[in-house]
């Protein structure tokens, strides 16, 4: 629905008090803002005249926001961060589009980054942005178009196409494997397992998965793939990793499977879009190519 002008302070207004919030000082603010302080002084109490109540309290030399301003104030800045990013992708593609995309570290540069010269050949006019995410987020308080997921079909706010399911496999070194002589699943329970933070209990899964019962299974916690990876690489322990992101490291040798015992994961890989997103062409162009891509 479109917005009532009447609660629209100026823009002026809004980056003084947001200047101003976020230094904590009118001072410091109109430093930034290369105006006067009493400017920073005017600006914010037309803010508050507007408003209704006071977003600062006043002591001596000092200011400080109300808890109802420093709420405000976190909006404000959000508000004004997408305006700002929104001018600078026109800038920067003005005939085209720009797609600002969420991606999972590791999934995002071992197997999307290697595919996306594909894409920005078969759609010069877009260009692709990029950030790392390792959780789900607010579609609505971020600046994202779409984000590359890993979990369940759930995400709220959110739409999702579905991409690709996951095998994992236990993996080490050669090194490590020969001197603890691992054959089977159970002998696994006896060395050093390297976990991932954002799968706690995928190693329990595993296990469980191939007959075992092993309670809590102790080891080593990492938060990402690229990390686990190298630590198992390095003879440290064995990781559980999905299969089609160590590809190289198993043809090369730098990781061997420490025993032939894959097992599909629970969750799977998604692209995620807020609903209000859904009809953005660089989107819809991505959205086809990545499937594609998926699906090959």
């Amino acid at each position: 629905m479109p917005f009532q002008r009447r609660f629209l302070p100026p823009i002026p207004v809004l980056m003084a008090f947001e200047a101003a919030a976020r230094l904590q000082s009118f001072t410091a603010a109109a430093a930034e803002l290369c105006i006067t302080q009493g400017a920073v002084s005017r600006q914010i109490r037309l803010l508050e005249e507007q408003l209704g109540a006071p977003v600062f309290v006043r002591e001596r030399q000092t200011v400080r926001l109300t808890k109802t301003g420093a709420s405000y104030a976190r909006e404000i800045g959000d508000a004004l961060r997408r305006i700002s990013n929104a001018t600078l992708n026109f800038r920067a593609n003005p005939d085209g589009g720009t797609l600002n995309l969420a991606i999972l570290p590791t999934f995002g540069t071992r197997w999307l980054a290697p595919r996306l010269p594909d894409f920005v050949a078969a759609h010069p006019g877009i260009t692709i942005n990029l950030t790392t995410r390792l959780a789900p987020f607010d579609f609505n308080m971020d600046t994202v178009d779409a984000a590359i997921h890993h979990g369940v079909e759930a995400w709220s706010g959110a739409e999702l196409d579905f991409l690709m399911h996951e095998t994992v496999v236990p993996a080490c070194s050669r090194e490590f494997l020969a001197a603890n002589a691992i054959a089977r699943p159970a002998d696994l329970l006896r060395v050093l397992l390297l976990h991932l933070a954002t799968r706690p209990e995928e190693w329990r899964r595993w296990f469980e998965h191939h007959g075992l019962r092993p309670g809590d299974v102790p080891g080593m916690f990492m938060d990402q793939f690229a990390v686990a990876a190298q630590a198992a690489i390095s003879g440290l322990g064995v990781a559980l990793l999905p299969r089609f992101l160590i590809e190289g490291e198993l043809e090369r040798g730098d990781l061997v499977l420490a025993c032939d015992a894959p097992m599909e994961s629970k969750e799977s890989y998604w692209l995620a879009w807020p609903s209000t997103r859904a009809d953005y062409p660089p989107l819809q162009a991505f959205r086809a190519w990545l499937k594609a891509q998926a699906k090959d």
